[in-house]
């Protein structure tokens, strides 16, 4: 089994939807063992359907404070996952001089969906479950986090 990062920073656009979400999802699941973060290129307040999907699965992300690359107080993560191309270019810009690796999980942005209300919410659904199933892949479960579930 691969060894967990000692730090993991999760980046998007804005900070909003996509690397918080992650960011909740991976603390939930390794948040003992990993130190994780989230930042965006540029920020916006949390999104009110990020926060309804997710506490759809007992995560609470209301308190959320969204920040930028440039609001970071220590860049020096063991691993940069970038959710959008506009983080992504950030995220090799800032790690150029850092031992850090950086990974790009291209993740779509829900906000261009189009629909009512239940349509909107089903496509924050599937961002929240692409990034499940994604975090659940690369830092699988340690053998003894069974009895601390």
């Amino acid at each position: 089994m691969a060894k967990l990062p000692g730090s993991v920073l999760f980046a998007c656009t804005l900070n909003s939807i996509r690397s918080p979400m992650a960011a909740a999802l991976m603390r939930k699941l390794h948040g003992r063992r990993v130190f994780i973060d989230s930042v965006g290129v540029r920020t916006a307040p949390v999104d009110p359907f990020a926060v309804a999907v997710m506490a759809e699965i007992g995560i609470d992300l209301q308190s959320h404070q969204p920040k930028s690359f440039d609001e970071l107080e220590d860049n020096s993560f063991d691993l940069v996952i970038s959710l959008s191309p506009d983080a992504q270019h950030t995220a090799v810009e800032l790690t150029r001089s850092v031992a850090c690796d950086v990974e790009f999980w291209p993740v779509l942005d829900p906000t261009g969906m189009e629909g009512n209300r239940e349509e909107t919410l089903a496509a924050y659904r599937m961002v929240r479950d692409q990034l499940q199933k994604r975090i659940l892949e690369r830092f699988p479960p340690q053998e003894s986090q069974a009895g601390e579930a």
